[in-house]
Order: C-alpha cells, then sequence, then structure tokens
C-alpha cells in the first residue's frame, strides 16, 4: 500500500488528486476485509442464537464511531450517516444467508 502524501504538500490539484484516489482504495481495501468479517458474523450467529438485526449492537456501534469521529476531528453527525448506512448493509448481507428476522 503506497504511502500518503500529506495533503500540505501537495503541490498541485492533480498531485492532491492522485493521493485522494489513493486514500479512497485503502478505504475500499478496508471494507472488503470489513465485509469479511460481517460474512463471518453470519456464519457464527445461527449457533449462538443471534438474528442479523441486534439493535442494541447497532447502536454501541454508531456511539464509538461517533466518539471516534469526534476525537479526531470528523463531524459525528456525517460518521453516523455513513456508519448507519453500512450497518444496513451489513444486515441486508447476513439476512441472505440468515433469512429475515
Amino acid at each position: 500500500m503506497p504511502t500518503l502524501t500529506s495533503p500540505q504538500d501537495c503541490l498541485s490539484m492533480r498531485e492532491l488528486r492522485v493521493q485522494i484516489d489513493r486514500l479512497d482504495r485503502q478505504l475500499i481495501e478496508l471494507l472488503v476485509t470489513r465485509a469479511g468479517y460481517i460474512d463471518r458474523a453470519s456464519e457464527l450467529k445461527p449457533g449462538e442464537g443471534l438474528p442479523a438485526r441486534i439493535p442494541d449492537r447497532v447502536e454501541d456501534v454508531v456511539q464509538k464511531v461517533r466518539a471516534s469521529s469526534t476525537e479526531m476531528g470528523m463531524d459525528p453527525d456525517l460518521a453516523e450517516t455513513l456508519w448507519r448506512s453500512l450497518i444496513d448493509w451489513s444486515i441486508a448481507r447476513e439476512e441472505r444467508v440468515l433469512g429475515p428476522e
């Protein structure tokens, strides 16, 4: 994975866009890894008697994301919106294996 150049070290929009494209690829790689964990959850949940959607877990994840985003200087409302969408997608992915609740 190539090292990113800091935004301040980019001297042109072309250089900046190259870095954004690299970062986007890294984000996709992380999301693919996360999806692998979701797939594993759909294998483990039946043995533990768990449904795809666990509301308390959803809210726990969202609160952790909001706290992390605040700590790191990201808009927590944006982070929550992104993660709720990601969580909904993840639950739908699990439900394809587990069936709807």
